[in-house]
Order: structure tokens, then sequence, then C-alpha cells
């Protein structure tokens, strides 16, 4: 090794264990004080520092200018982000100097440094910037380090010369959108990012980029200074700032890496380094989701008041006198304003009234800053006596009855705190997260996604996406009674108990305080009492059944209950989570409705059952016909079948069994036939072949393997021996072929199969996923007769995996028990399955007990 390997060798373990032993020291003062704003200081400064000695022992040009910009310009430093410079030349580098500045960039990564660099000239820099809206950002941080000041001082004259203000807002502004579209526009997922999430920390730069470029400081003093912000205000950012920065220093520290999302993974271990404490009401990891989505709510706010505010600053309005509109509110430029800003004080009456006037007048683009500051000062004035107040209760109802803005004024509400204190048990739903991997959104605000759901009915322009509910709610004589049954179906979730019932004792009180008459009233509880029937039924029950639909008719009594709860059922549902709503749940809870409908109008009854079976029949034998069969083709296979299949099966699945089967009831070979369901919702598979013990069994397996989800099954054996099975498959695998190549491919396979006689193949095994790791879901078993006392119903609440219904088809055929039908319910990351049962040994008390048994073990594995 020569001297100058040996040289570089030593100034290399010189500042990797420099490094090393400041970023200790700084950990370690961190842990001890958790002072979030001197740890991103001093580790800016050490690595100023480290920078500057390295710059001075490799004798660096100096004409060379070394330049911080982002995070690290900013002196905000988390322990593993990035360090972001920019190495300025006066002009570009000839071919020594770039060699030494590569041997620079090298040293740097070697000696433990993540950098992000560039190397240019101030005229190639402001090229970049004119083009490059990320390059603009970073050069308002940019911060010199060593080298030039003149350089430097170049580069920043000529920027701020070149920099077009109002284009840079609008970008900015529009960066922001993007990123919050990114993040579904909520800040209130299951593992939001707490930087990039909105209410986060970007949110926070995002104002002091803008102000710092208009010429209003680099800090929030600064803008309080300026006037941009009260006092009070510049506190409160204070504090969510500093919050949100201790939080992702400890992500940082947790995960040893540049981590910014809020996983389940790391949840409870922040919160339990930031001092919460689990009590048998709350874990840890809640109180501490629950304080971040509060954070994140109070920063959008103050974010939308002060982008309005810099906005107005930057692009001045020739000076239009507002128009009044009464004596509390004028409008200026089409933004609702106080008249004064102690309008609230003197009349906190017009604190509701602002929200019914931007409902009624459409034309309003939104309230001006002054109007929100206002608002969120007068917030406290809505008290016990406020709410008693009958102008104030009018107010509040009338809001529900407009035409135009519920959702929007109601989403005001909760976002300026007014909403949580005119309902109080709203308020305790703000921020409150449910643990279940079934609902994506806080409390709060998936009773908003439902109500927005119910008004996206009514919509014309949203009338392709569920056209039947556009039809129902079109004639429903009072919609906003949903909207109210919608604000309280969850309003007790977290107080323990049976939420249902205690958000219908919510609401009764509400209709009695707000003067609702018995009728509306009756049916707002009876809504949330019973706001999960109708799922629970369609999911859950055999709505082939007569008696089925006979009991759900007598629940809901009449086709306004019906068509109210069917409609909330639908907004409910689709506001849990995107990967909870399928079309097949659209087509389940719409047969149900139809079907009801029909009872109801018979007086609460479908026809008996030998009734229902002939209309099924001649419709089945219309269907035929229409295929060109010959009149009598079915007779053959329909003396083989009993009253049960023509029960469980729709005429248009009958029609198919026959025509499929015309000539073949005799068939040596298995018979697999795959169409597209005619609701659009996943395939429908015929199965006919031999009866065989495991038969079930190696369908399920062939299924899961191929990465199928059964959501509906019907098993059915003729008289003469043969298996006539039905599917409803949901396909989610990515496969690159065309709907007809995936049914034809599912038919040869399948039918191949069967033929072979092989084995039963269980699917491979597959790791639950991180989420459900971290929330765990204890599988429950239940085996009850059915109301006949001739079946069994078999009820199966897990942890959804692959191969979960062969496991249980498997433990069935050790019994001996024969499955006739299936329901999937699949909710998230739980499934919650039912299965109708008869035969084999589970006639008997004791064998049903240890099937419950096995097949609880074999979940839990």
């Amino acid at each position: 090794m020569d001297a100058a390997d040996k040289a570089h060798n030593t100034l290399l373990a010189r500042y990797r264990a420099r490094l090393q032993d400041e970023q200790a020291d700084i950990t370690r003062r961190f842990c001890a004080d958790h002072d979030s704003s001197a740890l991103l200081q001093a580790r800016s400064q050490r690595i100023d520092a480290v920078l500057c000695d390295l710059w001075r022992d490799l004798e660096m040009p100096a004409s060379l200018a070394l330049i911080a910009v982002g995070g690290y310009g900013r002196e905000q430093l988390y322990p593993y982000s990035d360090i972001d410079l920019l190495f300025l030349l006066p002009e570009p580098p000839d071919a020594a100097l770039a060699d030494t500045l590569e041997h620079l960039i090298r040293l740097l990564w070697d000696i433990g440094l993540t950098i992000g660099h560039s190397v240019c000239t101030p005229e190639e820099c402001l090229e970049e910037a004119a083009n490059d809206l990320t390059v603009q950002t970073a050069l308002i941080d940019a911060r010199l380090l060593t080298g030039d000041l003149s350089l430097f001082a170049r580069l920043q004259r000529a920027f701020q010369q070149q920099i077009n203000l109002q284009a840079f807002f609008h970008g900015k502004c529009l960066e922001q959108k993007e990123r919050h579209l990114r993040y579904h526009e909520s800040p209130y997922s299951l593992e939001p990012n707490c930087k990039e999430s909105p209410g986060g920390l970007r949110d926070l730069q995002m104002i002091l980029w803008l102000a710092q470029a208009a010429g209003f400081g680099k800090n929030w003093k600064a803008l309080q200074e300026h006037g941009l912000i009260s006092r009070e205000e510049q506190g409160r950012l204070e504090m969510r700032e500093a919050f949100l920065q201790r939080l992702r220093i400890e992500l940082h520290l947790l995960a040893r890496r540049q981590e910014d999302r809020l996983l389940f993974d790391h949840q409870t271990a922040v919160a339990e380094r930031m001092g919460f404490v689990t009590t048998q009401s709350l874990r840890a990891g809640e109180q501490l989701m629950q304080r971040y989505y509060q954070t994140a709510k109070v920063v959008t706010q103050i974010n939308a008041i002060l982008l309005q505010t810099i906005g107005a600053a930057i692009f001045p309005l020739p000076p239009h006198p507002p128009s009044p509109i009464n004596a509390w509110f004028q409008e200026t430029d089409q933004f609702l304003d106080v008249v004064d800003e102690n309008v609230f004080k003197r009349s906190p009456e017009a604190i509701l009234e602002a929200f019914l006037v931007m409902a009624q007048r459409p034309s309003l683009r939104g309230m001006t800053a002054r109007m929100i500051r206002a608002l969120w000062r007068a917030r406290t004035q809505v008290d016990e006596r406020f709410r008693a107040d009958p102008g104030n209760r009018a107010r509040f109802l009338a809001l529900f009855r407009q035409e135009h803005g519920v959702l929007h004024e109601l989403r005001r509400m909760n976002q300026f705190g007014i909403l949580g204190r005119y309902l109080p048990n709203f308020g305790e739903i703000v921020g409150r997260m449910q643990y279940d991997l079934f609902h994506a959104y806080t409390v709060d605000q998936h009773t908003l996604l439902v109500l927005r759901n119910l008004r996206r009915f009514l919509a014309s322009e949203f009338a392709h996406e569920y056209p039947f509910c556009s039809q129902l709610i079109s004639n429903f004589d009072k919609p906003w009674l949903l909207y109210i049954a919608a604000l309280f179906h969850d309003i007790a979730k977290g107080r323990g108990g049976d939420h249902s019932a205690l958000g219908a004792a919510d609401a009764q009180t509400f209709c009695q305080e707000h003067g609702l008459d018995a009728a509306d009233s009756e049916l707002i509880v009876w809504l949330v009492r019973d706001h999960l029937l109708m799922s629970n039924v369609a999911q859950k029950k055999d709505t082939s059944d007569p008696d089925v639909i006979a009991g759900f008719a007598a629940a809901v009594r009449d086709e306004r209950r019906l068509t109210a709860l069917y409609l909330l059922t639908v907004a409910d549902i689709r506001a849990t989570s995107p990967k909870v709503w399928n079309s097949w749940k659209g087509q389940l809870l719409e047969e149900l409705y139809r079907l009801t409908v029909r009872a109801l109008r018979a007086g609460g009854q479908l026809p008996p059952r030998q009734g229902w079976i002939l209309e099924k029949q001649d419709e089945a034998k219309r269907l035929i016909r229409a295929q060109s069969i010959p009149d009598a083709a079915h007779e053959v296979l329909w003396a083989q079948l009993d009253t049960v299949y023509f029960l469980r099966h729709s005429p248009a699945e009958i029609a198919w069994h026959a025509c499929l089967l015309h000539g073949r009831i005799d068939s040596p070979q298995p018979i697999v036939k795959a169409r597209r369901h005619h609701s659009g919702a996943g395939i429908e598979i015929a199965v006919y072949t031999r009866d065989a013990d495991d038969l079930f069994l190696r369908i399920v397996g062939f299924f899961s393997r191929a990465g199928f989800n059964i959501m509906d099954a019907k098993i059915h054996t003729t008289r003469h021996g043969y298996a006539l099975d039905s599917f409803i498959l949901l396909d989610f695998s990515e496969r690159e072929m065309s709907i007809d190549a995936l049914l034809e491919r599912i038919e040869h396979q399948l039918a191949a199969q069967l033929a072979s006689n092989a084995l039963p193949e269980a699917p491979p095994a597959v790791r639950p996923s991180r989420q459900v790791r971290h929330f765990p879901i204890q599988p429950a078993i239940a085996i009850q007769p059915d109301d006949n006392g001739q079946a069994f119903i078999l009820s199966v609440s897990a942890t959804d995996r692959p191969g979960l219904l062969y496991t249980v088809a498997e433990t069935l055929a050790e019994h001996g028990a024969n499955l006739h039908t299936a329901k999937i319910a699949t909710l998230g990351e739980r499934v919650e399955d039912t299965f109708l049962i008869s035969g084999g040994d589970i006639a008997d008390s004791a064998n049903r007990i240890r099937l419950e048994t096995e097949l609880l073990d074999r979940l839990k594995r």
C-alpha cells in the first residue's frame, strides 16, 4: 500500500468513526430530553462541520461553493434522511476538477453519508429551475456551507429575479393536490405517512416554502410578525409541528432507516417511546393514532387558511365592495365573509347559520381566511346552552334538507371542530380508529363517506355508478332522513356494548330534541339499530329459502323501510374500505331487495314452496325453448332432481343446467362449464360428475391452487348418484389472458383433474399479511340446527387466507358430512362463512363438538 492509499484510508476511518460517534451522541441526548428541534439542528450542524472539515482537508478549490439544499438546507436533518448537496461551480469543470469532485462524492458515501447531489454552474442551475418546480423548491432552502460566498450570492440574486411567484404558487398547490390524491385525500388511513399524507409535515413545509418565496420569512414567528397568523395560531402550529417531528424521528430511530410510514409494525413501539400507556379501554398505539389524526386535522385546516391568505397576498384582486347577505355575513369575491371578526361573539347562533348559507349559495367558492379563523375561535361557544337553543336546532336540521352542499358543510363543520361540539357523542369518534382491518378510516371519516355515498346516489353525474340506487333514492320521499341515520349509525363505536343499540338511543334523543315527527323518528332509530341486518341476511343466509325472505320481510315491515335500509347498507359497505365492496355483494343485496319487495307486496310472504318452484320451472322452460331445445328435453334431468335443487337455483341456472346436460345425464366423463356471471360479478362454474366422498374437497383444492376466491357454492346430488355443483368465483390474480381463454382453461383443467381421480391436493401454505400479524383475528366456530331441524348451519369467522375453504372442506369430509351450500362473506382481512351441512356423524352432539374443536385448531395454525 502506497502513502496516498494509506492517507486515504486513515482519512476515511477517522471521518467514519467521527460520524458514528456523533450520531450516537445525538441519539443519546434525544432519548434523554426528547427535544426534536435540538436533534434536527444538532445533526445538521454536525454534518456541516464534517463536510467543511473534509472540504478543507481535500483542499477543494476556493472558487467552488458547497451548498445545502432541501431538508438539510432548512437545518431539519432527520436521523436517516438523505443529505442533499449542490456543488456550485463558476464554470463547467475540466477533467481534473471532475475527478476531484468524483473522489469527494465517493468519499462522502464511503464515510457513511447518504447524499443526493448535483454539480452545476449558476447558469445551469437557473436553467434547470426554470423548468423544474423541485429545483426551485430546493433553491428556496439553499444554505451556503463553505466555499465562494460571492458565487452563492450571485446564484441567489439571479434566482430571486427569475422566479415567477404566481407560477410557483400555482405549481406548489397543484403538487400538493396530486400528493393528497395519492393518499386518497385523507389523513385517516390505517398506516398514514407522517411526512407525505394530508396533514403531515409536507403540508407545513408547503406553507413555509410559499411564505419564504413571497418574502414573509422562513418560520412561524416570521409569519406571525407579518400578520399572516395570530400568536395563538403560531403556538398551535409549533406544537403540531413538534409532535410530527418527534414522530418522524422516533420512526427513523426505531426502523434504523428512513421510514415515514406509521406501519402497524411500529405503532405500538413508537407510542410507548412517546409516553403513551395502554389502558383498559385503549391501547397505546390507538392513543398515538388518535393524537396523530387530531394533529393532521388541525394541520390540514391551517394549511387551507394560510394557502388562501398567502394566495390573496400574491394575487391581489381589484378592490370590490363586499355584497351584503344579512346582518352577519357578506360575500367577498365569491367567498363568504363575516361583516366583522366579532360576529360570532355577539351572535353565537350565526355559527350554524354560516354553514346553512354556504349550502344555500352554491356560487360561493368557500370561506375567507378571516371567516375561518373567526369560526375556529368561536367553536368553544357551542356548549350545552347553544345546543338547547330551538333556533340552533332548527338551523342544524335545516342543513340536512338542503338541495346542495350537505356533505361539504358537514365536512367543514367536522374540520373546524364544530360538528363534534354540537353532537358531543360524534366528537368522541373523531379520530377514532377501528382496528379490525375491515374499516380503512376513522369512524368520523367513515361516517361522512357513508353520507357522501348517499348524496352520490342523488347526483345525476354519478347515476351510472349504481343506477338502481339512484332510481330508488330519487323516488324516496325524504332522503334527508337517511343522512341523519348515516350520521348516527356508528356514533357509539368504541363506547363498549352494542354500538347499534347505543347509537339508536342517541338517535332517539336527537329526534325528540329536534322535533321530528313520530314516523320519521321511528325510521331513523330503526335504521341505526338494524343497519347491519340486510348485509347479514344477504351474505350469511340462504335467500333462496322462502322462509328466510318471509322473516326478513317481517323485520322490515314495509317497502319504505326496506328501501331506506337497502340504500344505507350499500352506502355503508362502500365506505368501509376499497377492498370490501365488490359487484358480487351488490348483486346479493339487490336480489334480496327484489325478493323482499315481492314478498311485501304479497302480504309478507312469497308463494308457498311448491308454487314458487312451479314459477321457477315455468320461467326455466321459457329460457330453454329460447335455446331451441326440444320442449320435453328437460324432463329427463328434472326427474333426477328434488325440491331443494329448484329452491336454491334461479330459473336462469336451472335452464343453463338443463341445456348443458341435454342428452348427457349419464355421462361417464366429468362435465365442466364456465361462463361469466350474468351480473358481471365474477365467473359461474357448473360441475357435473359421478358423486364421490372427496369430490368437493378436490374441486375446492383446484380453485384455491389456481388463485380463485369462491364466493358462493351450491352442492346437489341427483337421485341417480351424480353431483351437480355450482360455484361463483372471483378472480383477484393478474392473468395475461382473455376472459374466454380463462374460462376454457378452467373447463379443461378441472375436468381433466376430476377424470383422473387424483387424490385431493391442498393449496400451498401462505404466510399471513403483515397487517394480520399485528391484528390477529381469533377464529370462531358455531354449529346450530337450521330452522327446519333437518340440517345444521356451520358458521366460521377467521382471518382470510388462501386454502381456508379447503381446510373446512377437508374437516367436513373426515366427519362424512355433506355440504349443501356455502356463502362466503369477506370483510377486509376477515371472512365470515356460512355452510349448510348434514349427514355423517354430526347428528350426534359430541361429534359436533369434536368437529368445532378440530376446525378451531386447524384455523389457528
